[in-house]
């Protein structure tokens, strides 16, 4: 019963994770922090300062790894499986450490970029600063979730693994072709299935 309701979880958390990833690769590879120029006009950062001011790369790039193990996780089983969800978990530890040391340095970086004009400008965060750190949020709550859960999750089928037993080419365990005026339909498709000519 109590693996029957981690089944469950299966479809909600990778959901979540997937989400909450996106939400944080996205908002990482955007401002963070914005200066209001006098008279109330928005400054844009990218147009005052070079590089990537008031951003916060790191984050992007932790949760394209959280990314890219979600994406590990659906197509693996076993052990591989719940190490590829650990390392996304650590992953995802990193992308909130990232958001909270990215939540003032932003912030600095901004004001620093400004420290020259006349008269300083307001500094404040971005709607994207939100985004990204509740993407992060939904990341980590996922990822512990997966490595917990992972080994009741369902997984795919085996059938296209190399087979374990016989010649390498796996002709040993193999049926034998069948002639053609025996074959049914089902036959000719398993023979061009497996790479053979169903007519020789």
């Amino acid at each position: 019963m109590a693996d029957q309701r981690s089944r469950r979880t299966f479809g909600p958390v990778v959901l979540a994770g997937l989400a909450g990833a996106t939400l944080a690769a996205v908002g990482g590879s955007r401002a963070w922090a914005e200066a209001e120029a006098g008279g109330g006009v928005a400054a844009s950062v990218a147009g005052y300062a070079a590089g990537d001011i008031g951003e916060m790369p790191a984050a992007t790039a932790l949760a394209l790894v959280v990314l890219a193990c979600w994406g590990v996780v659906l197509v693996t089983r076993r052990r591989v499986r719940r190490a590829v969800a650990l390392l996304g978990a650590v992953a995802a530890v990193g992308l909130v450490v990232a958001v909270v040391v990215g939540w003032s340095s932003t912030v600095d970086d901004v004001r620093a970029a400004y420290a020259a004009a006349e008269p300083a400008p307001e500094v404040s965060r971005t709607a994207w600063s939100w985004a990204t750190a509740l993407g992060s949020l939904v990341t980590l709550a996922a990822s512990v979730a997966a490595v917990r859960f992972v080994p009741t999750w369902p997984e795919m089928g085996s059938r296209y693994d190399a087979p374990a037993g016989g010649s390498a080419d796996g002709s040993a365990d193999a049926p034998g072709p069948v002639a053609p005026e025996d074959a049914t339909n089902i036959d000719l498709w398993k023979a061009m299935d497996e790479g053979r000519d169903p007519t020789a």
